[in-house]
């Protein structure tokens, strides 16, 4: 018996058995595990060990980035479940509906985005006056141009 199978049938996996499985790097398994994404332990050689529940956890990072789910977020999400087992199906259940009301957020700046645009083809001046695309939110344009100084008391001296 090879020892890939002892260490599979173990539930003691490599690096690269990890990366082979997942499909991810081992540089980006050591990076998640360097940001608290992922953990393993060293054995009497120094070299990474990880259990098996390490191939869940590293497919919900990587569904969670194809959805442009910040790194930090994931973290977050993840240190919800217990490190003790694997993931299970309610458990992605939890951090899915989190992670749709997020993608909900996002599809709604891009629709806003989006609409903004049609009108900003239409006009064509790319005015930096009132353009929301080029100008967006811009509470100093009452001032006049050039850039100007804030202050903590900034509202109140513009609403004297």
């Amino acid at each position: 018996m090879s020892s890939q199978n002892v260490s599979v049938k173990g539930k003691v996996l490599t690096v690269g058995q990890v990366a082979k499985r997942t499909g991810v790097a081992a540089s980006a398994l050591r990076f998640y595990e360097s940001r608290g994404l992922i953990s393993s332990w060293r054995n009497d050689g120094g070299q990474r060990r990880y259990s098996r529940e390490v191939l869940r956890r590293v497919s919900i990072i990587k569904t969670a980035q194809r959805l442009g789910i910040k790194l930090s977020d994931i973290a977050d999400a993840l240190a919800t479940l217990p490190r003790s087992r694997t993931p299970t199906p309610s458990d992605w259940q939890q951090l899915s509906r989190h992670w749709q009301q997020h993608l909900d957020r996002r599809i709604e700046k891009l629709t806003l985005l989006r609409d903004e645009l049609d009108g900003c083809i239409g006009c064509g001046c790319l005015s930096l006056e009132v353009c929301p695309l080029q100008n967006p939110d811009d509470v100093a344009a009452d001032a006049g141009p050039g850039p100007i100084m804030f202050s903590d008391d900034w509202d109140e001296e513009q609403a004297e």
